[in-house]
């Protein structure tokens, strides 16, 4: 038994090695960030989100602050906010790729209050791959709306050089990959041809875009597909999560794992044999101590990578309350913010010193 333990211990410890041997020069990782959730609550994972379910995360609105909230994480280091959002609040519950002007001003004001803090902020649809349960050109909306929603999206933030365009929030359960891929090239089409060249574009698989699938279940490789108009794959960016509770799906505070060997170094190693990078727009876990431990461990082991691997993106503050099970929502005192136990031990780039933009 002793010596069966040493040996897959030794092999777990070269598979590991192999990959940080493998790497390039290692680098601090360029992002971290925080999702700023509120726009897309009253969404559900079967896509059936309805508008009047939003809490928007502008004080003037509901009373949350995002905009002290992200000016505080500015503080700390971080650089970018994930802007989560349900195309039913975009469109007023229709199914078109046309915006409603009054909704969509309402969005606008989180972004525009997420690029006066200097960050980048990501647009996020938030419908994992469905509107109102059927799935984006399988079925469901059509190819061509879907490129018409993201065209009239590009459109408004085309000059935009900060603004990172999120194709979709968590695919799961997608009966044709090839065909998402087609419905994602038809998305990047669109956002280039609207005059958004040269801004980062996130990649969706399958499987709740999970790290630990996204090579075996045939993402990584359907979307390596994907392309520029040019032909090239210029800021097309791999994305992908990582809960790290017993069942990855993020609804548990405890974590059981870093998801070092089972989800990121397959990853790593996949990114780099194909030259393409991937961003972990969502991660985190509860606010106690096995939490810290193991998200810690995951962040350094993406610094470790950061040739492949961009940053991450935790989940999630806005308009959650304090209490939520994922919250990194920083309370206010009436003096400062004050943030969570997770961000102020583990995510914050003030702590962690693994992010460029941070002595």
């Amino acid at each position: 038994m002793a010596i069966k333990f040493l040996y897959s211990f030794i092999a777990a410890a070269v598979s590991t090695t192999a990959v940080l041997v493998n790497a390039k020069a290692s680098a601090p990782l360029r992002f971290a960030g925080v999702n700023i959730a509120g726009f897309d609550f009253g969404c559900g994972t079967d896509g059936t989100c309805v508008a009047s379910g939003a809490v928007p995360p502008i004080h003037k609105l509901s009373g949350i602050d995002g905009l002290g909230q992200m000016q505080h994480f500015v503080k700390d280091g971080y650089n970018v906010f994930r802007l989560p959002v349900g195309w039913q609040y975009l469109t007023n519950d229709k199914m078109t790729g046309v915006l409603d002007a009054t909704q969509f001003a309402k969005y606008n004001t989180l972004v525009s209050d997420c690029l006066s803090t200097g960050a980048y902020c990501e647009i996020d649809i938030h419908n994992y791959a469905r509107y109102n349960g059927q799935i984006i050109g399988q079925g469901g909306p059509s190819n061509k709306i879907f490129a018409q929603l993201w065209s009239n999206i590009a459109s408004h933030w085309k000059n935009e050089t900060k603004v990172i365009f999120g194709v979709m929030n968590e695919p799961h359960d997608i009966p044709n990959i090839t065909a998402w891929a087609a419905s994602v090239q038809s998305a990047v089409t669109a956002i280039r041809q609207a005059g958004a060249k040269t801004q980062m574009i996130l990649l969706p698989g399958t499987d709740y875009t999970s790290a630990k699938t996204f090579v075996s279940s045939g993402s990584a490789d359907a979307l390596a597909k994907v392309k520029n108009p040019d032909g090239t794959f210029t800021n097309l960016i791999m994305d992908v999560h990582r809960y790290l509770d017993y069942d990855g799906s993020g609804t548990n505070a405890e974590c059981v794992t870093n998801g070092i060997d089972d989800s990121w170094t397959p990853l790593a190693t996949w990114l780099r044999a194909h030259g393409r990078k991937a961003f972990n727009t969502e991660t985190g876990g509860g606010n106690v101590e096995s939490c810290v431990k193991y998200v810690s461990q995951e962040i350094s082991y993406q610094a470790s990578q950061s040739d492949v691997i961009l940053g991450y993106i935790g989940w999630a503050a806005g308009s959650f309350a304090t209490n939520y099970v994922l919250s990194q929502v920083p309370s206010y005192s009436g003096t400062g913010w004050n943030d969570t136990l997770l961000v102020s031990r583990a995510m914050s780039p003030k702590i962690n010193k693994l992010i460029a933009t941070v002595a």
